[in-house]
């Protein structure tokens, strides 16, 4: 018992304080607490972003690009654009600082949409418009393709019909043709949508189908002005809007970094 005793008066000791009574009343609080170190410096703080050197750098090329790009690109309308508006067949809905473009009409009671993107211009490779360095080559590259989007609904049946196409050559080139038994699963521009629309069976590829079913659905696509004229107009089009929206990419960059 008393080895224990001893124990607990050894313990009780140094739990103590050992500073003495008046020194410990003298000190101020702040002396009792620990001490944080602070690291950064006050030159850090001040330091405005848009005055580092590679802020200061990366403003000026961008000003540089955007500049020659002014000075070579017109704003005028060009003539493939003003002709295809004056034809009054398609309407285009195109939202800036959007890289979807949609182009509609009617046909009857038809309302009919072609689709496209203007990011598949990079999926295009450029040296697809380049001719073969063998000048003994006789079979002939294939043309870069644009893909668009077809859907056409009616307002007497809750149904639509989507078709994938190509723009080559001014030719309109039809790949898939599926029907949905809904019209918003098919033309709905949502993630939920999209899943729906990969589910769903689509037939086979055009160019597997008789020759003359395939014949037929050509004509239908042309009597509804979906032929070799849109197959121009379409990447034009997008190349056009590709370079508006670049230069406002740069705009847009520049103005924030420079801030």
């Amino acid at each position: 018992m008393s080895a224990l005793r001893t124990v607990r008066q050894l313990t009780a000791a140094s739990a103590r304080l050992t500073l003495p009574k008046n020194l410990a009343r003298g000190l101020p609080l702040s002396a009792l607490r620990p001490t944080v170190t602070r690291t950064f410096t006050a030159s850090a703080r001040s330091l405005k972003a848009a005055d580092s050197p590679a802020s200061r750098q990366l403003a000026q090329k961008l000003r540089e690009e955007l500049n020659y790009e002014e000075e070579t690109t017109s704003d005028e309308i060009p003539q493939f654009l003003a002709d295809f508006k004056e034809s009054g067949v398609w309407k285009i809905e195109d939202t800036p600082a959007n890289d979807e473009v949609f182009i509609t009409r009617t046909f009857g009671e038809e309302k009919i949409r072609i689709m496209f993107s203007i990011a598949d211009l990079h999926n295009i490779d450029p040296e697809e418009d380049e001719p073969s360095e063998d000048a003994n080559a006789q079979v002939e590259e294939p043309s870069p393709e644009f893909r668009v989007l077809l859907s056409i609904t009616k307002p007497n049946h809750p149904g639509a019909l989507n078709a994938y196409l190509y723009c080559t050559e001014d030719e309109i080139h039809p790949v898939t043709l599926g029907f949905y038994k809904s019209a918003r699963v098919a033309q709905e521009l949502t993630i939920e949508a999209d899943f729906l629309r990969r589910t769903v069976y689509t037939g086979p590829p055009i160019e597997m189908l008789d020759l003359g079913l395939q014949e037929d659905f050509g004509s239908f696509l042309r009597e509804r002005n979906i032929d070799g004229e849109l197959a121009a107009f379409v990447p034009l089009y997008a190349k056009w809007k590709e370079q508006r929206e670049y230069m406002e990419w740069l705009r847009g960059i520049e103005s924030f970094v420079a801030a």
